[in-house]
């Protein structure tokens, strides 16, 4: 009975300073979240695949793990970082692929993408202060189609998708950053960061 109670109390341990999953990502305006989540139903139906998994439409930016109670410290710094960063606009031009198993839309622009996620760089040393990893940034910015394909179907839909059109403008204007306690946990919203307003076309 002792051990069970002891087992417990080193379960409770691990559990309440396991670090969470987060995901900062641009908001999609609801028509383009529409035709990208067409583009995935629509890829699902030509390549269907027990091992392939659900994915949402979105642009990530960083990602990171982190325990939650440094959840408000983080959010703050992410505010001062973002919200001096001006609001810009990006193309989707046409389809990719990761080798072996990751098809996604194509954004060609890297200038005020990877200026966004370098804004984030100082966030960094109060990571490593409690005992976290750097954050992960996204300096190759695309937006998956399907991911987790085998070889098979990763070759015949770069064959396929390479002679499809996908062609569209968005603005980036506002941050969402989510949370998962694991891998199979739904994502949460925890907050948003507006960029600066600028005279962009989306």
């Amino acid at each position: 009975m002792q051990i069970g109670l002891a087992e417990n109390r080193v379960f409770g341990i691990s559990q309440e300073h396991r670090n969470c999953e987060y995901l900062l990502v641009a908001r999609l305006n609801t028509v383009l979240h529409n035709k990208i989540a067409e583009e995935q139903q629509y890829f699902s139906l030509q390549y269907p695949s027990r091992d392939q998994h659900k994915i949402k439409p979105q642009l990530e930016v960083a990602s990171f793990t982190a325990r939650e109670e440094m959840e408000p410290t983080i959010i703050r710094w992410m505010h001062r970082m973002i919200s001096v960063q001006n609001s810009f606009a990006l193309t989707i031009n046409n389809y990719s692929g990761f080798p072996p198993n990751t098809v996604y839309l194509r954004i060609p622009e890297l200038g005020a993408f990877q200026q966004l996620t370098q804004a984030l760089k100082p966030l960094d040393g109060y990571m490593e202060s409690c005992g976290c990893n750097a954050i992960k940034l996204n300096n190759k910015p695309h937006i998956a189609i399907a991911k987790k394909l085998t070889e098979a179907n990763y070759l015949q839909a770069m064959l396929d998708f390479s002679q499809r059109s996908f062609h569209e403008k968005f603005a980036v204007e506002e941050l969402i950053l989510l949370r998962r306690k694991h891998a199979f946990d739904s994502s949460v919203q925890v907050n948003k960061f507006s960029l600066q307003p600028s005279a962009i076309k989306g």
